[in-house]
């Protein structure tokens, strides 16, 4: 078998667990089939199985305990199905992983660095978010990428905006599957999101850095939970 072959179908297996833990089959707390019966039940090596459950325990869905064997962790919002597809939700993990450590520390320049123009700008973006949640016309992902940029600008160092830009493209799949959750639920949980985006823009502008970088970290570690947890 070869290598990408072997990959593909760790994706189905993956895909195809987490589904299963999705729809209740294993809940919170249930102990995993083996590597060796979920190898049969996929009709393919136990490596390649290995492969699927490393991927579930990295995004937090399965823990392995000692004497307990592999359980489930957590069951993700089944709502995220109708808006991504589950093979890339390790992606738009690893995504916000990146952004907690990045983006905390451009909040945190930028309560240092910030101009007058900048607060401003990241003033404008928050109205234009609030605007979306008021009017529920659209989801707001690209409003919501221009606040995160605004920030990173505000940090007056090129390479934050370099980064965040580059990865505009996955950035803006992962707010669209955050937004279109919360659209979903209740206008309460999208006034939330805007209340952590408030927080930071209140950070920035009271220049306390440590308190700007802790509520950009604190907004997206809390995405992730809304994404992965219930």
């Amino acid at each position: 078998m070869n290598e990408r072959k072997s990959s593909g179908l760790a994706d189905r297996i993956y895909s195809d667990i987490l589904n299963s833990i999705i729809e209740g089959e294993f809940k919170e707390g249930d102990r995993l089939l083996t590597e060796h019966a979920l190898a049969e039940r996929f009709a393919t090596s136990r490596p390649t199985v290995r492969e699927a459950l490393a991927r579930l325990r990295a995004d937090g869905i399965i823990v392995t305990r000692r004497g307990s064997g592999t359980i489930v962790g957590r069951r993700p919002d089944p709502d995220v199905r109708r808006f991504a597809p589950l093979e890339t939700l390790s992606d738009i993990r690893r995504c916000y992983e990146f952004r907690v450590v990045t983006e905390s520390g451009a909040a945190e320049l930028a309560a240092v660095k910030a101009e007058e123009q900048d607060i401003r700008a990241i003033q404008d973006a928050w109205d234009q978010l609030e605007r979306v949640v008021e009017t529920q016309e659209g989801i707001g992902a690209k409003d919501d990428f221009a606040f995160h940029l605004a920030v990173a600008r505000a940090s007056k160092n090129q390479f934050f905006i370099t980064v965040l830009s580059f990865i505009e493209e996955q950035v803006e799949v992962s707010m669209n599957l955050s937004r279109n959750l919360s659209y979903v639920k209740t206008l309460e949980r999208q006034r939330l999101v805007q209340r952590e985006h408030r927080e930071i823009l209140e950070a920035i502008r009271a220049r306390d850095s440590a308190r700007a970088g802790q509520a950009m970290k604190a907004h997206l570690e809390n995405a992730v939970e809304r994404m992965f947890g219930e």
